[in-house]
């Protein structure tokens, strides 16, 4: 809605010119407030003149009043203006579309659908439906109304506006820069096209649009936040977040959507700090305030508070299909659930095997990730390797890309991949202590995995520990470090499956050093561990070795 701002200028009347001025001072004050885009100054003024029964001249304050609260953001007051507009007998039925598209930008969709019928046919009660189409996936009705678009600026932007909700960002750029062409005085367009190729992923690109309009306006709000993304992108959150610290220096922010549209990407650019404080109350406000918010709860390891924040999700965009696949992953491990690790293979194969995604970024880590669930390592790797380059320090990569490499035998990479991990948690955690224990030994290398064990407190995943030693040390001939994991073993729990392997793990050794592959020096702790046992097969063992022994002159002690 657009209200003329041609006046007719009276003139003032003679002798009085103290009144004049008193008259005309409102007056000017809107206009000005209105030209700077102050419409927090502009609703406050007219609500004056609307308690005080005031008049505005040339201004009617009650149409003006619903069109600065609406441009405002405060669509409920805005509302009730038009509502208090349409219970006049002679009031004009394109209120109704004005009160529509109130009820529209509150999330009431349905009750917009039903008070933008009232008003008139006109191209804004058609632009409105068709985004109401749009809200309710309705394309029998998206398509009935899309007919009735012409080539008109305003029908041809929102047009743009419905390809760029419906993720087709090249159509939406398309038209955008065809109107610029024909109109480069409309600078605020070059945010747009910034914006879609933001959300193209060109963020270069993105930049060098958005320029443009920050040399006329560069203290735009919605420019400088869109300015700092693509900085979150290129660099990290650091450099976004400076960005933001300009932003709200400047204290010239009009818009409420602005501000939580800042308050939210502040806490992305800082890692979630302040998350669940901020992002709650901007679910239904901004888009990806939710998806941030399941993001924050999985990197907590709070995995049920994110399942039930996207569980009623129906994904429609690439990001919302990934995050649906990794919740489901992570509730499928957690629980042990079948359907759920099903269902994120199927997320992640969507995205990955899709035209638009498959030969990107996320496309190929969902691709990976589909047949690391489905335990296909050596696929695994084709794809986490083509983009091995991108992630040179990323933990959560390497540690992916490391497993992979140990479960597809790629043993002696696997250790150079984990051993690149540098976040401590990921570190002590049994999983990843067990895969780098097993590359250790199966790269030949059982001391260091030993280690690993020393290192370990006294617990059940240290005993599980001891027994991965003492079984794969024993599988591939290191003997004697799978003889000093069964002794322990043996002495923590006397199983007699223990003394088996420890006496199988001894006479290896033994073998061995007859063969001269292991040091003679090894059979006094052979001899030493043996002891440690009750067996009645001991001494017959000890006395075959002490007999080779002296016969060899090696010197058991």
């Amino acid at each position: 809605m657009i209200f003329s701002k041609q006046r007719v200028k009276k003139p003032d009347a003679p002798g009085v010119p103290g009144k004049a001025q008193a008259a005309a001072r409102p007056q000017a004050q809107l206009e000005e407030y209105i030209a700077n885009r102050d419409f927090s100054g502009a609703v406050a003024l007219l609500e004056f003149h609307k308690e005080s029964a005031l008049t505005i001249e040339g201004y009617p304050v009650m149409p003006w009043l619903g069109y600065c609260a609406f441009h405002l953001g405060e669509y409920a007051k805005a509302a009730a203006v038009y509502e208090e507009m349409l219970e006049a007998r002679d009031a004009d039925p394109i209120l109704n579309i004005y009160l529509a598209c109130c009820l529209f930008f509150r999330g009431m969709f349905k009750e917009a659908g039903e008070a933008a019928m009232k008003g008139e046919a006109v191209p804004l009660q058609n632009r409105l439906l068709f985004h109401i189409a749009h809200k309710f996936n309705d394309e029998n009705m998206l398509m009935q109304y899309h007919q009735k678009l012409q080539e008109t600026l305003e029908d041809q932007l929102s047009l743009a506006s419905i390809h760029f909700f419906r993720n087709h960002f090249q159509e939406a750029t398309d038209i955008y820069k065809r109107i610029l062409l024909e109109n480069r005085e409309y600078l605020a367009l070059n945010v747009y096209v910034a914006l879609c190729y933001y959300k193209l992923d060109y963020y270069d690109v993105s930049l060098e649009v958005l320029n443009v309009y920050l040399q006329s306006y560069p203290n735009s709000s919605v420019a400088i936040n869109l300015r700092a993304c693509n900085n979150y992108r290129l660099y990290n959150g650091k450099v976004a977040e400076q960005e933001l610290k300009v932003l709200l220096d400047l204290q010239a922010l009009s818009y409420k959507f602005e501000n939580d549209s800042v308050r939210h990407n502040l806490v992305v650019f800082k890692g979630g700090e302040n998350a669940l404080q901020i992002l709650p109350p901007l679910i239904d406000v901004i888009p990806e305030a939710r998806l941030n918010l399941v993001i924050y709860h999985l990197r907590n390891e709070e995995v049920q508070e994110a399942y039930q924040l996207i569980k009623n999700l129906e994904p429609v965009t690439p990001q919302e299909y990934i995050l649906k696949g990794v919740v489901n992953a992570s509730i499928g491990q957690m629980t042990d659930s079948r359907e759920h690790i099903k269902m994120a293979q199927q997320y992640f194969q969507l995205v990955g095997a899709s035209a638009s995604e498959c030969d990107t970024i996320p496309g190929r880590q969902c691709m990976a990730s589909c047949f690391f669930l489905l335990k296909q390592f050596d696929d695994v790797l084709i794809y986490l390797n083509s983009i091995k380059t991108y992630f040179p320090q990323d933990n959560d990569f390497n540690w992916n890309l490391g497993i992979a490499q140990a479960a597809a035998g790629q043993y002696k990479d696997a250790i150079e991949t984990l051993l690149l991990i540098t976040k401590e948690a990921y570190r002590q955690e049994y999983c990843y202590i067990t895969w780098l224990a097993r590359c250790y030994i199966m790269a030949q290398q059982p001391k260091k995995a030993w280690e690993l064990y020393l290192k370990m407190d006294t617990s059940n995943e240290s005993f599980s520990l001891l027994q991965l030693i003492a079984n794969d040390c024993y599988k591939i001939g290191s003997f004697y470090y799978s003889a000093k994991a069964f002794d322990v073993l043996e002495r923590l729990d006397a199983n007699p499956e223990y003394w088996d392997g420890k006496r199988g793990a001894c006479v290896g050794v033994f073998q061995q050093v007859i063969a001269e592959k292991e040091p003679p020096e090894l059979l006094r702790d052979i001899v030493g561990m043996l002891r440690n046992s009750r067996s009645n097969q001991v001494e017959g063992i000890v006395h075959v070795m002490k007999n080779w022994a002296k016969a060899n002159q090696v010197k058991l002690g």
